[in-house]
């Protein structure tokens, strides 16, 4: 493997090395000339990015981008409730100060996009752990925000976040306080943070409180609800559910009405999402919502000061309140009399 020393930018060379091809090859490849095989020019890319290769920070271009890096794959994040008005609420907050905001694709490892992208800032939303586009923006030297705390965190790095841990641990005691025993977790298990977080206040309020740790794997495509159906029959069956995902209150309903539960009379159910059709569902479902608008306009804000150098910004984190709204389907039931 090539490694390039410690505080010097890799060369032409370095990655020719690394990717086993000729010095013309990586030129070619990373300026989208030449007559290469689109496997080589991908691969080469692809080294540059790991190596941290890019052009020098260009001229202000009154431009920034956001972009979010969770999955190196292809998928619409604006069809999300949660990306969807974040996006929205930047855009304005970028027009307010003067800049353009670009919107990047979530697939770009391996194109030149991100060599030569002309921004003066990123907003990079739910970062995984060795995200190769934050490697690759951080070697520009190109200012950059986090929504969400970044897979990789440095000194010096400024994010705009929830209090996931709090947020947690409001909705598990109003389920307890509705009534629910055994309440469960519907969470992700990629490397984001806001996954770990969860995860992990969820974890530990059970631990405190004597109960069983209940935790089912989110699946975006599981729209009847299958993936419950062990955790709600049986005697043991879970009374409660938190799904930290956007889809889940569906879900969760939808394997209600298979099973022949009643929410909330057997379950209760909370759902993290920005969608307002919950408000409308039967029940309507309770919701976390982690307010998007006010997150994007603080780290919109945060990273054109970064860029303008208009105040000195302490590193870390700035801390957007959730809030629970509490509807129908976790609301604790009257005493049969």
């Amino acid at each position: 493997m090539c490694r390039v020393p410690p505080h010097r930018s890799p060369t032409l060379a370095d990655i020719a090395r690394a990717a086993e091809v000729s010095t013309a090859t990586v030129s070619h490849a990373l300026n989208g000339t030449g007559r290469i095989a689109e496997a080589t020019r991908r691969r080469v890319r692809e080294t540059a990015t790991r190596l941290g290769y890019g052009t020098p920070h260009a001229p202000r271009s009154r431009n920034l981008g956001i972009a979010v890096t969770t999955f190196p794959t292809a998928w619409n994040y604006a069809e999300i409730a949660y990306f969807s008005r974040a996006l929205t609420a930047a855009t304005s907050a970028a027009h307010a100060r003067g800049y353009a905001l670009t919107t990047l694709p979530a697939d770009r490892a391996a194109d030149d996009s991100w060599h030569s992208l002309a921004v003066d800032g990123m907003l990079i939303m739910d970062s995984p752990r060795g995200d190769p586009m934050v490697h690759a923006l951080r070697a520009r030297g190109i200012p950059l925000v986090f929504d969400g705390v970044p897979g990789d965190p440095r000194p010096g790095d400024h994010w705009v976040d929830n209090d996931h841990e709090a947020t947690t641990r409001e909705v598990l005691d109003h389920l307890a306080a509705s009534g629910a025993r055994r309440i469960a977790l519907q969470s992700g298990s990629g490397g984001e943070h806001y996954a770990r977080a969860v995860t992990a206040a969820y974890e530990q309020w059970c631990a405190e409180h004597g109960a069983p740790a209940l935790v089912v794997p989110f699946d975006v495509a599981d729209e009847r609800g299958h993936g419950f159906d062990a955790l709600l029959s049986g005697p043991e069956r879970a009374d409660a559910v938190y799904a930290a995902y956007d889809p889940g209150g569906r879900q969760l309903l939808a394997a209600a009405a298979r099973l022949g539960l009643r929410v909330p009379g057997d379950l209760r159910v909370v759902c993290a999402s920005e969608d307002p059709g919950y408000a409308a569902t039967d029940p309507p479902v309770s919701t976390v919502t982690l307010d998007p608008e006010r997150t994007a306009r603080a780290a919109v804000g945060l990273l054109a000061d970064l860029v303008e150098g208009a105040a000195a910004r302490t590193p870390g984190p700035v801390t957007v309140p959730a809030a629970l709204l509490v509807r129908a389907s976790s609301l604790a039931q009257p005493a049969e009399g």
